[in-house]
């Protein structure tokens, strides 16, 4: 059958065995590990995983139509992405890339208010669900591991340590803006770390009024500042600006109102940075799963799509890193604490949510671990002398902030 015919192309290392719904058993891979075993239930999933693998694949793990016997759900992903590099589309499949790559326009086409409409499908769930995920500050995007052994919470600190070194805070009072700012974390760090004046941005009413309450908490409701208002209504000038983890929500359409609008907010000396997830394997589209039950309207970009915008939109770019490994390591964090916490996951929502948030978060491990997925970090300027000439500054600040912070434990 087809779907056997594409398995057999698709699983080179680790190995998988099928039982499908009239319960043959197929095998396939090279017999190494990781190895496991998966149960189909419903016979029309034998042309549906055939046709659209992840969709599918995600919708019967969804509905306990797709099984795992032995293994677990992140060995079956594991085997299924690993091939990524050396795998090659069949027809049919090129076929449906290239009539999902026409369509991304539509799907990616973000006004205000779809944007809002999408950011609610998300952000707007109950805190309460990930708060039995994420570290203590509510830090929902890539970590910082200058230690494979570290723990989440002292990675996310270091991830904002590393992001405010390259904003180069080197005076206090600098206004600085937090485009997509969350729950607030960062731009409390901003505040306290280098009495900066942080105005935070929003589409989620539940994340600007927890940031606003965490802001009164701290004794800052003057110095940062949090808001529900989209980018492309801001007006000012900011020393400093930031965005973490929502340039993903933007859409391609949308990067030169984007961009356009960080050299306008951004005064001549100023500096920026932006961290976002990326390919490394060119433009693309989003993962049909993802895109209907994880983030609508999201897409995770090339840097070959960012960069000549960015040069269009007359700034400099003053510096890129690249983190690979870091978004895997965090998202296997995340993961283990999902599944430790899972009961009372199923009590905020339900079984089936638990299963599509499980399967949401191992897909996106693998995503990173197999499939080309990486974070990058872009500093941008309008003037070239806006930074220094080298990045020694960098590993200064954070050493220095790392001593302080060591100091204070003590």
């Amino acid at each position: 059958m087809l779907l056997t015919h594409l398995l057999g192309r698709m699983i080179r290392s680790g190995s998988l065995t099928l039982i499908d719904a009239h319960g043959r058993t197929h095998r396939f891979g090279d017999g190494g590990t990781p190895a496991v075993t998966v149960r189909l239930h419903d016979a029309a999933l034998h042309t549906r995983l055939a046709l659209n693998p992840s969709l599918a694949a995600g919708e019967a793990y969804m509905d306990g139509t797709l099984t795992i016997e032995e293994g677990s759900l992140a060995d079956f992903l594991d085997v299924a992405t690993r091939t990524f590099e050396v795998r090659r589309p069949t027809s049919l499949h090129r076929l449906v890339g290239a009539v999902g790559y026409g369509l991304r326009v539509l799907q990616q086409f973000n006004t205000a208010a779809r944007a809002r409409r999408n950011v609610a499908q998300h952000y707007d769930l109950s805190g309460a669900l990930y708060d039995l995920f994420l570290d203590r500050d509510r830090q929902y995007s890539c970590a910082y591991f200058t230690d494979p052994d570290n723990t989440l919470d002292q990675a996310q600190a270091d991830k904002k340590r590393h992001i405010a070194a390259k904003l180069l805070l080197d005076r206090p009072g600098l206004r600085v803006l937090d485009i997509g700012s969350g729950w607030g974390g960062l731009g409390l760090y901003l505040a306290d770390v280098a009495g900066a004046e942080v105005t935070g941005v929003t589409l989620s009413t539940e994340q600007v009024k927890v940031s606003q309450d965490r802001s009164a908490a701290a004794g800052m409701p003057g110095r940062a500042r949090f808001e529900l208002r989209d980018y492309r209504n801001l007006t000012g000038e900011f020393d400093r600006i930031v965005s973490v983890g929502m340039f993903e929500h933007v859409g391609v359409p949308h990067y030169p109102t984007f961009f356009a609008k960080v050299r306008d907010l951004l005064k001549p000396d100023g500096v920026a940075l932006l961290h976002s997830i990326g390919r490394m394997d060119g433009p693309g589209v989003t993962d049909p799963w993802i895109r209907k039950y994880i983030f609508t309207g999201g897409y995770v970009p090339a840097l070959s799509e960012v960069l000549p915008v960015i040069e269009r939109a007359g700034l400099w770019v003053t510096d890129v890193e690249i983190l690979r490994l870091h978004y895997a390591e965090t998202l296997k964090r995340w993961r283990a604490n999902f599944q430790a916490n899972r009961l009372q996951a199923a009590r905020i929502y339900d079984e089936r949510f638990c299963r599509m948030w499980e399967f949401y978060l191992t897909g996106a491990e693998m995503a990173f671990r197999n499939m080309g997925q990486m974070v990058f970090q872009i500093q941008l300027a309008r003037e070239q002398t806006a930074v220094p000439l080298t990045r020694d500054y960098i590993v200064d600040w954070e050493r220095a902030q790392r001593a302080v912070a060591t100091t204070e434990a003590a």
